[in-house]
């Protein structure tokens, strides 16, 4: 009989299965719960990592540990000018054995915008009812969809550069949203008295200057993941009550804003804030806070969060198709 439990069957989860075992809400509540095992140092971020090529391609890596759920897990992805196919592994944290491969693209842009919905539900006002969004891409719909789960919006905003991609942009959210849908002609009348602002694009300029700004407002900026890519500027910094990031460490490598910002000030960076504490702390905004900022890095602690959600729900729905080991073989002697 064998018994290498290394040889067992593994799930593998498509995109259509992902979309099918995961809401907005549960992601969000995954989410939750995983960041509060961060704050109590019970899971574990890998560094993120990527190389870069060509015009603008990136090759990433990054992984997390929840020792808790006996799951371990890396996701991959090549970002190149023709697409992305990106993969979530997890494996058993006690045998090393191969549990599932999660294709992650839907996975992806649920965590993106979970992770914005988990940072909004936190630090926006309780009463903020209108979101600007600057960017209309694949992350936009998912960054507004997290949103709505925390906040009961009456308007959505949408600016991009190209009046056809707005357009294209808020057909789609008046086909799936109940709030009411504006295209905004500039960065400017997009974000003017809006309570909640989530930047979300690939912009190598900043656009998003602290004058723009109402007092009160909350931003979600997620776009700008790689070193040579910005989104704000400088100078808002210095009306943030609050800068809270997913992932510190990412954005001292990798984030140009922060960098630019604190550069070598061990002092500076103590005020940026893991939203695992935020989570933790389980608090209000406090009424006279100026601005809220949340940086989003992408960390292996959020895909694993959903990945495992994902695999709890396909093994109790039957869900997924079961794979073998491929047997090993034996290396030929010359």
């Amino acid at each position: 009989m064998n018994t290498d439990k290394s040889r067992e069957a593994f799930l593998w989860i498509t995109e259509g299965d992902v979309v099918q075992l995961l809401s907005f809400g549960e992601a969000i509540a995954a989410l939750e719960r995983t960041l509060m095992l961060e704050a109590r140092g019970e899971a574990q971020n890998m560094g993120k990592t990527h190389v870069a090529w060509g015009r603008g391609n990136t090759l990433h890596a990054l992984g997390a540990s929840v020792p808790g759920a006996h799951l371990v897990g890396t996701k991959t992805w090549a970002h190149t000018e023709g697409g992305a196919t990106p993969l979530l592994i997890l494996f058993d944290s006690t045998s090393g054995a191969l549990k599932a491969v999660i294709e992650a693209f839907a996975l992806g842009q649920m965590r993106t915008g979970g992770i914005s919905g988990v940072a909004t539900r936190w630090l926006a006002r309780q009463d903020a009812d209108e979101l600007a969004v600057i960017g209309t891409g694949k992350q936009m719909l998912a960054q507004v969809a997290a949103v709505v789960a925390v906040r009961p919006l009456r308007r959505v905003r949408l600016f991009s550069p190209n009046p056809e991609h707005r357009a294209r942009a808020a057909e789609r959210l008046r086909a799936t949203m109940q709030c009411c849908v504006v295209e905004a002609p500039s960065i400017e009348a997009c974000v003017v008295n809006a309570p909640i602002i989530t930047l979300v694009t690939r912009a190598k300029q900043p656009f998003l200057t602290a004058n723009m700004i109402r007092r009160g407002a909350h931003v979600n900026a997620v776009g700008a993941i790689t070193a040579e890519r910005a989104e704000f500027a400088d100078d808002l910094f210095s009306r943030c009550g609050r800068v809270v990031v997913d992932s510190p460490a990412a954005v001292r490598t990798l984030s140009r804003e922060f960098i630019e910002h604190y550069g070598a000030d061990a002092a500076g960076w103590q005020a940026v804030v893991p939203l695992s504490a935020i989570v933790a702390q389980r608090g209000t905004r406090p009424v006279d806070t100026d601005v809220t900022l949340f940086k989003a890095m992408g960390m292996g602690i959020s895909d694993l969060a959903l990945g495992i959600e994902v695999y709890r729900q396909a093994v109790a729905q039957g869900v997924g198709r079961a794979l073998s080991h491929p047997q090993p073989v034996s290396p030929r002697l010359q």
